[in-house]
């Protein structure tokens, strides 16, 4: 017989609040193995003790038999002298001062508790709070590490005998599970009026919430990490009295359908984003509304070949739909561009005179999160808003080199969100939102201080934008720590190579609205070469004026004056044939003439976002913006609508001081001669597309690195991103585009950690 034989395994990664304790334990006890596996800061200890054939077959069986949710990032294995255990234990977790263990997103609802739900002899029928090990809240209700239940907000709800036999049975799978719940002993639904007067409770509130929604009533539903605006999609008064009292005038807005069935009849739906819709993550999936859809109303996305989609991810959302038999409008429950509510005080006072009534629960949501947004681009999903089910993970390495200890990143002005590295990792946060709005400053001032807290770690280095004026830079100021100042562009190139494992030497091509350039004007069409330990800016497009600065990012009219400016002079005034043009009154006209010639409050750019928007005004598609990015969105959407072809000339490359600018001029000149002469928006339009292609794919022969990463608001375009992936690759260079982290301002704090872990140097030009 083989001699006693001890290990113990230290391992991080994401191991809490996915069942790993008890795959651990009932591993060991078919091994016949004595010992224990706890939760620690840094994720999970196991000690086991027995032979030494069923040690070795535990080792080999704990990585190739990991529950669905977990994933094992290190493990340091050290031999230890037999202690003769008699059993195997799940022991309480160990505390610790710092902590690098992962923060699990919230889970959909896994078909095990849904069959539950909808089971009438289960004890669980029809209770909206339904969770196990392998599904239910996690980043939403945890207070601090390690992940117990003594630690998040259930531990308002002392376990009723039932759940506490469960949540002790080792065979049951809902062993462990900190969420656990029941009729009996979890939390409660109640239906209050637009006062917060109660109304109803427990499956009354929600039935109540239904005959609401019928009767095209604006419910604000209380989920998973905060508030939600529903409505019937299909009734087009009630869509369009949302949009009226959330002041979001033609965003689209996410539908909810009851099951994949009927998305299927919504949508074309490809086999990865039917993957995504069915995922524990389930997003808000970008998909190609099929024509007459399900009775959806118009004024859910006006204009707008894509719905966002997604399917129930809590029991509530199933009941809810399940009653209804109906797809329903599920946006954010906000005002404009605010943070989303969590609180039901909150919610009274931000939602009072927008929600009709309110579905409200006594679970605390100790953590906001909003849904995610994920598209496909180039057979591969790309995250667009990171929120709920991609909070805080995955963990990707940074190289820390001598930085001296661990590294808060502050994101930019929009899409704002946070990341801390530390300890070799990265740990994203999500997304905060715009920090115009007074209340998502606060939501920013809070999470910047949970982030690092939840973690137990205390930064030595904080990271912002290299742009005054945005709150992230000037918060950063405040916190009296080592300032990184990582310039806009290098930090959206650097987060594109995180996200895909890359080191120098690349180029990135950066291309989105707008970011603080080093020369005094605004940037957005930047190609950066990124080696080791420096970055330079080897090319970019031709600079326009924009009359108005900030105003043009709201009204495209006005960037496509400054394009036309930059092609005819002043000419370009008076052609009133044009829409950007006939758009102005001819005082208007007069002073804008004035501004682009002086170069008064009218900044040159070279942003590829605002050239996206004055071709969307010289097509006749978008004059005015209601949200960020609408007039790119209409000139993408009218490519992809073109049944025909019209060849532009293509972007000359032009050397200027060691750098090379995109001349699109001749480009331009022959696309607004085209439209003046009658031809259709859709196919200039596609060739417009055709054209940034090219250009991209020449600046890349011309700076002769392989790998290209496309990064940047404007890659959020999938035809865009799916055209220069394919040139990119026929033309024998190696692309990389975004998958977990956004390719927007949503993904800059990344790059600003890698930045402040390797600081680079700016090449002299």
């Amino acid at each position: 017989m083989s001699a006693l034989r001890r290990l113990r395994l230290d391992l991080t990664g994401a191991l809490q609040g996915v069942g790993f304790r008890p795959f651990v334990y009932r591993l060991a006890r078919s091994q016949e193995l004595s010992g224990f596996v706890c939760n620690t800061g840094d994720g999970a200890a196991i000690e086991i003790e027995g032979r030494a054939p069923a040690v070795e077959g535990f080792v080999r069986r704990l990585e190739a038999e990991l529950p669905p949710h977990a994933a094992v990032d290190r493990c340091r294995v050290v031999a230890l002298a037999p202690k003769d255990d008699q059993n195997f234990v799940i022991a309480a977790s160990v505390e610790a001062d710092t902590s690098s263990a992962v923060v699990m997103p919230d889970l959909a609802t896994c078909p095990h508790c849904l069959r539950e739900v909808r089971d009438p002899a289960d004890r669980r029928y029809l209770y909206p709070f339904t969770s196990c090990a392998h599904c239910g809240p996690r980043y939403s209700v945890i207070e601090a590490l390690p992940y117990d239940r003594a630690r998040t907000t259930m531990r308002h709800f002392p376990m009723c005998a039932e759940c506490q036999v469960e949540y002790a049975d080792p065979e049951h799978r809902r062993f462990h599970a900190e969420p656990i719940a029941c009729p009996r002993c979890g939390p409660q639904l109640a239906l209050w009026d637009a006062t917060g007067q109660p109304i109803a409770t427990r499956h009354t509130a929600l039935l109540g919430a239904a005959e609401a929604l019928r009767r095209g009533r604006i419910v604000a539903l209380k989920g998973l990490g905060g508030f939600q605006l529903i409505v019937d999609a299909t009734n087009e008064a009630a869509v369009s009295r949302l949009r009226v009292r959330k002041q979001r005038p033609r965003k689209p807005f996410a539908l909810m359908l009851p099951s994949m069935e009927e998305a299927e009849v919504a949508a074309h739906i490809g086999e990865a984003e039917r993957r995504l819709l069915v995922s524990a993550a389930a997003p808000i999936v970008v998909l190609r509304a099929r024509s007459g859809g399900v009775g959806i109303a118009p004024s859910v996305a006006p204009d707008n070949p894509c719905w966002g989609i997604m399917l129930p991810y809590t029991p509530l959302h199933h009941l809810l739909l399940d009653e209804l038999e109906c797809p329903v409008v599920a946006t954010s429950g906000n005002r404009g561009d605010e943070p989303i509510v969590t609180g039901e005080t909150e919610a009274l006072e931000r939602l009072a005179g927008v929600a009709d009534c309110f579905l409200v629960h006594d679970r605390p949501i100790r953590r906001a999160v909003d849904d995610s947004v994920v598209r496909v681009m180039a057979g591969r999903e790309v995250v667009l808003r990171r929120a709920r089910g991609y909070s805080t993970g995955p963990v990707l390495g940074v190289a820390r080199a001598d930085v001296a200890g661990p590294i808060l990143a502050l994101g930019g002005q929009q899409k704002n969100a946070l990341a801390m590295g530390s300890r070799d990792k990265l740990f994203l946060g999500p997304h905060i939102g715009d920090l115009a709005a007074a209340w998502t400053r606060r939501a920013f001032t809070r999470q910047a201080a949970e982030l690092p807290r939840l973690y137990g770690i205390k930064p030595a280095v904080v990271a912002c934008d290299t742009h005054p004026d945005y709150h992230s830079t000037r918060a950063a100021m405040g916190f009296g720590l080592d300032l990184a100042r990582v310039p806009h562009h290098l930090a959206h190139v650097l987060s594109g190579m995180i996200d895909n494992g890359l080191d120098a030497p690349v180029l990135g091509v950066a291309w989105d609205g707008t970011g603080y350039g080093g020369d005094g004007t605004i940037w957005g069409g930047e190609f950066l070469a990124v080696d080791a330990g420096r970055f330079r800016r080897v090319a970019s497009l031709w600079p326009f004026r924009l009359p108005g600065g900030e105003a043009a990012v709201r009204e495209p009219r006005r960037a496509a004056l400054g394009a036309l400016y930059a092609l005819f002079g002043e000419a370009a005034l008076a052609l009133a044939g044009l829409p950007p043009v006939a758009a102005f009154a001819p005082s208007e006209r007069a002073l804008l003439a004035t501004m682009l010639s002086r170069g008064v409050n009218a900044p040159l750019t070279s942003s590829a976002g605002r050239l996206f928007d004055a071709v969307a005004a010289i097509l006749g598609l978008c004059q005015m913006s209601s949200f960020e990015g609408e007039a790119a969105m209409a000139v993408e959407f009218a490519a992809e609508r073109a049944s025909n072809t019209v060849r532009l000339p293509p972007a000359i490359l032009r050397e200027k001081m060691r750098r090379l600018v995109v001349d699109w001029r001749l480009l331009m000149r022959v696309l607004v001669r085209e439209r003046m002469a009658g031809t259709a928006p859709e196919p200039l339009a596609a060739a417009l597309h055709e054209g940034l292609t090219e250009a991209i794919v020449d600046v890349a022969r011309r700076v002769g690195l392989r790998r290209v990463v496309l990064t940047g608001g404007c890659f959020q375009n999938a035809l865009l991103t799916e055209r220069t992936v394919g040139a990119l690759r026929a033309a024998g260079f190696e692309p990389y585009w975004h998958k977990c982290i956004p390719p927007n301002d949503g993904g800059l704090a990344a790059g600003q950690v890698a930045f402040a872990a390797r600081p680079l140097i700016e090449e002299a030009v």
